[in-house]
């Protein structure tokens, strides 16, 4: 994103970007708590007001370099509050137009499977591969070709498991995938973002401000 402010605490509709993150998830009632993972040495999350998630969201101050460190040290901290078998949601507080809608749609797929899932949507562009030098080496067939998104939700231990095997994957999916396992895809819609490049801020706006009208 460039800049020296975290991208979750951009300003976002008059709010910091992950506010609108934690504001969808504890809003869900069949989400029990929400625990979110900071960096030890985050200075930025004092300075803004979370009172509206009072009850509902505690922070663990145990982040890690990685995306899947973070989840790992996370799920070592939020241990004494989960069961084995318990369902844990992992999302990426850079989601930030994830609806109630896309995580109720996710619990009520996922919610008796035997392995767990996560929200994806169908490639729908022709994909390209580039060679070393920027020109195409390959059209990659797009049939059956997902794109990853979150929450992905997966059992406790399962998850805490198939993680510290395989630490150095960019979702937990990857990592249940190592175990010879199979995620189901629960179809999402592209207005469930990452937010990665300065444009996508922009999008963000838009679709928080046209689904507020």
């Amino acid at each position: 994103m460039g800049g020296s402010t975290p991208k979750q605490y951009l300003p976002l509709a008059g709010r910091p970007l992950i506010w609108h993150t934690l504001k969808t998830l504890t809003g869900i009632a069949a989400i029990e708590h929400v625990h979110g993972v900071l960096a030890p040495d985050d200075l930025i999350w004092d300075t803004h007001d979370w009172s509206a998630f009072a009850g509902r969201l505690t922070v663990l101050r145990c982040g890690g370099a990685t995306r899947a460190e973070s989840v790992i040290q996370g799920l070592h901290a939020m241990r004494s509050a989960v069961a084995d078998d318990d369902w844990v949601l992992v999302h990426d507080a850079a989601r930030c137009c994830l609806t109630i809608d896309h995580v109720a749609k996710l619990l009520d797929e996922v919610g008796d499977d035997p392995v767990g899932g996560l929200l994806a949507v169908p490639v729908a562009d022709t994909l390209k591969r580039a060679q070393t030098d920027g020109r195409v080496a390959e059209t990659v067939a797009r049939e059956g070709l997902w794109q990853a998104q979150t929450p992905q939700m997966f059992r406790y231990r399962m998850l805490l498991d198939a993680l510290q095997r395989m630490p150095d994957v960019t979702d937990e999916a990857s990592a249940i995938e190592a175990l010879g396992l199979h995620p189901k895809l629960v179809a999402a819609d592209v207005t469930n973002l990452k937010v990665t490049w300065p444009i996508d801020l922009q999008l963000a706006g838009w679709i928080l401000a046209n689904r507020r009208k």
